[in-house]
């Protein structure tokens, strides 16, 4: 039987996102490219440093995860990020490698140094922050932009035009500020930025249709996640032909953070059949990696990278599991473990362990128990969890059953022992 979309040896999700009333509303782009924005905008998370070397080290990962661009930072911030941007570059890893610089000669000329070939450039663009934040007239914030995308271009970098506060502005003000930069300095793309996460999904149609209606450059999506938006307002502005994602691992960033790259990626490809060409099985070491550099805590049941995940603690989920096996893991999960390179799924002990989890795991340890005895041990177990409020392993498992069963033989990593 041939496979559909929605239900494939992988995953296994709704078949009403393929629904020709829904996919008839779609503008997808042909290529939909990741601009990484981990080393520069997801070390601005509070207490997040990278040095030199855990910038190489991330870079190189998402260079295997596949990723088409990386933002390797911003070089005015210390001699450490312009030293990590260099070598990144004189790698020649792979992606396309972007610095971010303010509207200013100067931080231009630094990017030209470290070797780069594209660069996104902070433009003010609400009439708030510039009075509020820079302090400044707005035609110092005009001229100052005019001159260093110009100097950006002449110097042969890609311009990225990146709106500070674009979502806050009105609309038609800001659309006129940033064509009179554009036509008097240089624009190769614009980013949408919604710098403080205020942008409600509802409203990504009306920002992406008012945008294209008066520039046609490349369109790239910088959102934030302050209300959890952001892989939702991502992926509509996707589907109205926004080009370029940027996001971070782990959605690591200022505040809530940026859009996280594996909700992103995962949700295109199994809710919308889009394959951006990430190599999906690298995620969840790339997560890792990034969790260890950053010492960012990662919640266990994160989307796509949780360690827990592919647990299973639940004693009628554990039923399942046994009843489907690794023949149909996807009647349990959305989509497989190894899809993105977790660990198999697996059956823990806990205060919500159930009889048939518990003749398993007896069954594994080579004990063979009534099922009297099979469900002293389920509370038992459930005793055990609830007095430590954690999961058991594998040795107070073992325990536990030759405390319960005292005439019982368990088998240990070293052989045998008889219940006490």
């Amino acid at each position: 039987m041939a496979q559909e979309p929605w239900k494939t040896e992988k995953w296994f999700v709704s078949p009403w996102n393929f629904n020709e009333a829904v996919r008839g509303q779609f503008h997808f782009p042909k290529q939909i490219k990741f601009h990484d924005i981990t080393l520069r905008d997801g070390e601005q998370q509070t207490g997040v440093i990278f040095t030199k070397d855990d910038k190489i080290r991330i870079a190189e990962a998402l260079t295997e995860a596949g990723v088409h661009r990386i933002e390797a930072g911003m070089p005015v911030v210390s001699p450490s990020d312009e030293a990590a941007i260099k070598e990144i570059v004189k790698r020649k890893l792979g992606p396309q490698i972007f610095a971010f610089s303010r509207c200013m000669v100067d931080d231009v000329k630094r990017a030209v140094d470290c070797g780069v070939s594209g660069i996104v450039m902070e433009v003010p663009s609400s009439e708030h922050i510039i009075k509020y934040a820079y302090k400044w007239p707005l035609e110092k914030a005009i001229d100052l932009s005019i001159e260093s995308t110009a100097f950006a271009h002449e110097q042969g970098l890609e311009v990225v035009f990146f709106p500070i506060d674009f979502t806050r502005a009105e609309m038609n003000w800001v659309l006129d500020l940033i064509l009179r930069v554009a036509n008097e300095g240089h624009m190769d793309a614009l980013a949408l930025v919604d710098t403080f996460g205020v942008l409600s999904p509802h409203a990504i149609q009306y920002l992406v249709r008012s945008v294209k209606a008066r520039i046609n450059k490349r369109l790239e999506a910088h959102f934030h996640m302050d209300f959890g938006m952001g892989v939702a307002n991502t992926i509509m502005a996707l589907a109205e032909g926004v080009e370029v994602v940027h996001s971070t691992v782990l959605g690591i960033g200022e505040r809530a953070g940026n859009t996280p790259m594996e909700e992103t990626a995962m949700a295109l490809l199994t809710l919308y059949g889009i394959d951006t060409g990430l190599k999906y099985d690298k995620l969840y070491s790339l997560a890792k990696l990034v969790q260890q550099l950053s010492g960012h805590a990662v919640a266990s049941n994160r989307p796509v990278v949780g360690d827990a995940l592919f647990q299973i603690e639940s004693g009628i989920i554990a039923s399942w599991f046994q009843n489907c096996g690794a023949e149909n893991p996807t009647e349990l999960f959305p989509f497989r473990w190894d899809v993105v390179g977790q660990p198999a799924a697996k059956v823990v002990l806990g205060k919500g362990s159930g009889i048939d989890s518990i003749k398993a795991a007896l069954k594994n340890i080579g004990v063979q128990a009534s099922e009297e005895g099979a469900m002293q041990v389920v509370a038992a177990v459930k005793n055990f969890s609830l007095r430590h409020k954690r999961l058991l392993t594998d040795a107070e498992f073992r325990t536990v059953v030759g405390a319960t069963l005292p005439n019982t033989v368990v088998s240990t990593a070293k052989g045998v022992k008889t219940g006490v």
